[in-house]
This record gives C-alpha cells, sequence and structure tokens, in this order.
C-alpha cells in the first residue's frame, strides 16, 4: 500500500470516528426524555418513591456514560445535566451545573434557564443563597394556609442584564411572578359554588380591584379555566367566560380566537366567524383564524 492510499485510508477513519463522535447519545436522550415525562404523572407518594429509584439509576448509567466516553455532544451534556439535577446531594447538583454549563458553551442556542437553575439548586444544597432567583420554596402563612416564597437569594452576584441572558424574569418580574403564584384560583371558586354566574361576578369585581386583587383573573388563566370548562362539556359556561375574558381584555387577539372556537362549538357559525374576524383584526398573523374564515366563507 503506498503512503497516499495510507494517508488517504487514515482520512476516511479519522473522519468516520469524528462523524460517530459528533452524533447524539440517544440512550442517554431517551433516559431524558424519560426523566421529564414521568414527573408529568407522579402524583402519590409511592409514585415518587418509585422515580427516586429511577433517577438514581440514570445517574449511575449516566457515570458511565462519562467514563466510556460516551457524553460528547453539547445535547449529550444538556441531557446529562436533566438528568443529574433530580439528586439529592451536592455532588449531583454540581455535576448537574459542569454539565450544563459545558453544553451551552458547546451550543448557546439551548436553553439556557436550566444552567441558571442548575446553579441555584447547587447553592440552595449548600445551604446557600441562590443568585439568578429561579428557586421558590413551599411554606405556610401565619394562617397555616401553604404559599409559595422565593428561597433566599443575594441580589448583588449578578445583574438583571445577566438573568435574562439566562431566560430568568428581573427581580421585579419574579416578585410579580410569585405574587401571581399566590393567588387564589377561580377554578376553586367556581368548584366551591358550582356557579357560572357567581364566578363571573367575583371575575368582574377582582379585575376592578387591579393589584389588590386575591384572585388570578389575568387573561391566560381564564383562558385556560374556559377551556377546562369546554373540555368538561359544559361549552354554554365556557361561552360566558371567554365573552367576560374578551370584555376585559378587548385587545388581546388570543381571546377573541377562543370565543370564535367556543361559538363555533356550539352551532353558532355567524357570531363565531365574526369574532374570529376580529381577532385576525388584532393579529393578521393568525393562520388559524384565516382558515377558518376561509372555510366558512
Amino acid at each position: 500500500m503506498n503512503a497516499l492510499l495510507k494517508l488517504l485510508l487514515l482520512l476516511i477513519i479519522t473522519l468516520i470516528a469524528t462523524f460517530v463522535q459528533a452524533q447524539n447519545n440517544i440512550q442517554l436522550q431517551q433516559m431524558a426524555n424519560a426523566d421529564q415525562e414521568e414527573r408529568m404523572t407522579t402524583i402519590s407518594a409511592e409514585d415518587w418513591k418509585v422515580l427516586i429509584e429511577r433517577d438514581s439509576l440514570r445517574r449511575v448509567k449516566v457515570y458511565g456514560f462519562l467514563k466510556d466516553n460516551k457524553v460528547n455532544t453539547a445535547q449529550d451534556y444538556f441531557n446529562a445535566g436533566i438528568i443529574f439535577q433530580h439528586g439529592n446531594d451536592t455532588i449531583a447538583s454540581k455535576m448537574a451545573v459542569t454539565c450544563f454549563d459545558k453544553a451551552i458553551n458547546m451550543d448557546p442556542s439551548l436553553n439556557r434557564w436550566w444552567y441558571a437553575a442548575a446553579v441555584d439548586r447547587d447553592l440552595m444544597r449548600r445551604g446557600e443563597p441562590q443568585i439568578y432567583g429561579t428557586q421558590n420554596i413551599q411554606i405556610r402563612d401565619e394562617n397555616g394556609n401553604l404559599i409559595m416564597t422565593q428561597y433566599q437569594i443575594d441580589t448583588t452576584k449578578i445583574t438583571d442584564k445577566e438573568r435574562q441572558y439566562y431566560y430568568v424574569p428581573t427581580l421585579v418580574q419574579q416578585k410579580e411572578n410569585l405574587k401571581r403564584q399566590n393567588l387564589k384560583q377561580i377554578s376553586s371558586f367556581y368548584s366551591e359554588t358550582n356557579s357560572i354566574d357567581k364566578t363571573v361576578s367575583l371575575i368582574k369585581t377582582e379585575f376592578k380591584k387591579g393589584n389588590h386583587a386575591t384572585y388570578n383573573v389575568s387573561e391566560n388563566t381564564l383562558n385556560m379555566f374556559g377551556y377546562n370548562l369546554m373540555n368538561s362539556e359544559k361549552t354554554e359556561e365556557a361561552l360566558k367566560i371567554f365573552k367576560i375574558n374578551t370584555e376585559l381584555y378587548p385587545e388581546a387577539a388570543n381571546t377573541y380566537d377562543s370565543l370564535g372556537e367556543c361559538l363555533l362549538k356550539l352551532g353558532k357559525t355567524n357570531e363565531g366567524i365574526k369574532v374570529y374576524k376580529k381577532a385576525l383584526e388584532l393579529n393578521p398573523d393568525n393562520e388559524n383564524a384565516k382558515t377558518i374564515i376561509e372555510t366558512h366563507s
């Protein structure tokens, strides 16, 4: 074999090795997916016990991948971080920080929020203040009610600009979000009273209170409540929620889109199309509204 052929063969082998190395670890991806999916269906204490055991086995597997050089791409390190973050000690939490840091340095287009959350969680497990503000904890207030509060934070370490780079809300936004989290839910009031009219009346009253409201009457919350009713075959009641949402938030295109969908489901086609036209007027890029209007023209 002449020298040129040997060089060519070596180059091919190197390219193949590089290509193989550049491929994401499929098994690691599947493990990270399972980590997230299982948390969406875990409810009981027994479920959590099983999940904790699975988390432990996944971490052992990832350590094996690291040892065997099977964690190579940005996505691999990102998936490893997802698995390590659910460890219950500082070794795992530090590994999560390291993996997320390497992942976003290799590919900044990945969701950088995970790195900030991993840093805060690691600091929390070490008994130190967080710095980004991603971690909240549940406590009981003076009346014995469970509420969310922010885990202690050192606001001097980084700026809001840095927080935003990692997709973390500013300090002011964090306070607003926490306040919203602790507001009572309209759906709970409806469940207690079993009256949509009383619920609509409460929504109007709470909306007028503005920042002093005790119930969450945000546009998105009302919209979700309306869809929950509609999905429970309570379409007439959902209609009342969607209608009040358009009245309270008349400049929000999504409220009209949802109202239009509800009207069509009730067979009120002409009213529905009229509302969809309003949604399209507020948001000319609403492809869903365009399609529905064209279909019923």
